[in-house]
């Protein structure tokens, strides 16, 4: 075949493939008020995983979109993942999860798609200006508990499908969805499901995208890691019982303030963890990453002031974006048993725990954390020379994870992004942690991308929880434009 032959062939197909685009895109606008009533039922189920008597609007939640996949022509299926033990050691179902495949072509790449459709806990009086479970449009925003963490992502995802399916054209590649109800609680049960199915649903599948994030800025972005956590409880016990600090203050050596002593020698107040051993194992920031972060779209001053603070630990754009992604840092949550009810108490508490975490970042290892917090701790403690006595417990080890940003999936993820909205995307890093990312990654040994269409504003976990009809409905046509371009990386590679 000559030159001018190859050249017309490669016309015509790339002309077909922008035809197809623009169908898809036009049918995307013509049906985002359906996309919208559709989010709309979804935001009116109450399913918030964290209250036991919530739950069977988790299970109808999980119904709910078992019948959506179903509607959709998918293989279904509704997998039980047993029962969650309750402190009072009562047992409570699970809610299911939701499992679907559309395509079983063995000559198309397989993507898995994976999301969840519980909320956390939300409510009027807690500050929100509108019913949290009654979706309100306001000024272009979708306003509602759980918008865009996370059924806006999963919804958008299963009408980048449907579209295909409406205008009677071929799935680029062949499509899985796993979606659960219990990722705001720890996603109790999952990883023995995928562990359970490796060799089965997830034998076949390529490449698994995650939905559950967002952009930094206005620019549109794609995530290549996230922090990992180590959470710890550290508790001092003294007296028998709590004692009236008029009448025994000044004699006794009191828990609370052992407990403050210890935790001020976690952190400076510039930010260094003085834990020996844990800098250590931070992997150096390169020259190739301090570039990239360079070129990501970041204002200092909105940052500053969408959180209400005067200061920032640091005041340039690459300091401040590599320790919020790429270092690890300590928070302290809070301290059980401390008295924090309004009004005065003049009490010495008995017995005092301390809530803190310390976010994992390669080439750290949440096993070595926690023997090097707990000696420290211990050590500092022994200086003191209290009768009191310390417990330190890691009651969640979760790891980083950090995907490779050269494989061809994230080209492709590249290529989606600039063609829906005509820039290139930044790359960035959560700061969070999404354990279920690396639980994909060490238990199916598949590639991961993770591709954001919530907006950077959108108050996940807080009030006024909100997606955009703007992001709503182009991350829809993104995941359209994704799953043509998945196609088009070559077996060969994967």
């Amino acid at each position: 075949m000559n030159i001018g032959a190859l050249h017309s062939i490669l016309l015509v197909l790339s002309t077909v493939h922008a035809f197809q685009y623009n169908q898809l895109a036009q049918y995307i606008d013509e049906h985002q008020e359906d996309y919208v009533e559709a989010l709309r039922d979804w935001v009116a189920v109450e399913s918030d995983s964290s209250n036991v008597l919530r739950r069977s609007e988790l299970h109808r939640m999980m119904e709910m979109v078992a019948q959506k996949l179903q509607q959709m022509g998918g293989s279904v299926e509704s997998v039980d993942i047993g029962e969650q033990e309750l402190p009072d050691k009562q047992r409570l179902a699970l809610p299911k999860v939701v499992t679907a495949q559309f395509g079983t072509d063995p000559t198309k790449h397989t993507l898995c798609v994976y999301g969840h459709v519980d909320v956390q806990p939300a409510k009027l009086e807690d500050g929100w200006a509108t019913d949290p479970f009654n979706l309100t449009e306001i000024n272009g925003n979708l306003y509602g508990r759980g918008a865009s963490d996370n059924k806006a992502p999963v919804l958008a995802w299963m009408h980048a499908v449907e579209a295909y399916q409406k205008l009677s054209l071929e799935l680029p590649v062949n499509v899985k969805f796993v979606i659960e109800g219990m990722e705001e609680t720890g996603s109790n049960g999952l990883e023995a499901m995928i562990l359970a199915q490796k060799d089965s649903f997830f034998s076949d599948v390529d490449y698994i995208v995650v939905s559950d994030c967002g952009w930094l800025s206005r620019r549109p972005a794609i995530t290549y890691g996230t922090r990992g956590n180590c959470y710890f409880l550290a508790e001092v016990r003294g007296p028998k019982q709590d004692l009236h600090s008029g009448v025994y203050g000044g004699t006794v050596i009191e828990p609370m303030i052992d407990l403050i002593g210890i935790l001020d020698t976690l952190i400076s107040p510039s930010g260094k963890i003085l834990v020996p051993g844990i800098r250590e194992a931070v992997a150096p920031l390169s020259d190739d990453e301090w570039r990239m972060y360079q070129d990501i779209e970041f204002d200092v001053d909105d940052y500053k002031n969408k959180i209400g603070v005067s200061k920032l630990m640091y005041n340039n754009k690459v300091d401040l974006l590599a320790h919020k992604w790429r270092y690890p840092t300590v928070s302290i949550h809070g301290i059980e048993g401390a008295f924090s009810d309004p009004g005065t108490k003049t009490v010495i508490p008995s017995k005092v725990c301390a809530k803190f975490s310390i976010r994992q970042v390669p080439n750290m290892d949440p096993a070595v954390v926690e023997k090097k917090v707990s000696e420290h701790l211990h050590s500092v403690f022994a200086k003191r020379h209290s009768p009191n006595t310390l417990t330190v417990s890691m009651v969640i080890g979760a790891k980083p994870w950090l995907a490779d940003i050269q494989h061809p999936l994230y080209e492709a993820g590249k290529a989606a992004v600039k063609r829906v909205f005509s820039v290139d995307p930044d790359l960035i890093r959560e700061g969070g942690t999404i354990p279920i990312s690396r639980t994909f990654q060490d238990v199916t040994g598949k590639s991961i991308i993770m591709m954001p269409i919530g907006g950077f504003d959108d108050g996940l976990h807080s009030q006024n929880e909100k997606i955009s009809r703007y992001n709503y409905i182009e991350g829809t046509k993104l995941f359209i434009a994704f799953l043509n371009e998945l196609s088009q990386i070559e077996r060969a590679v994967v």
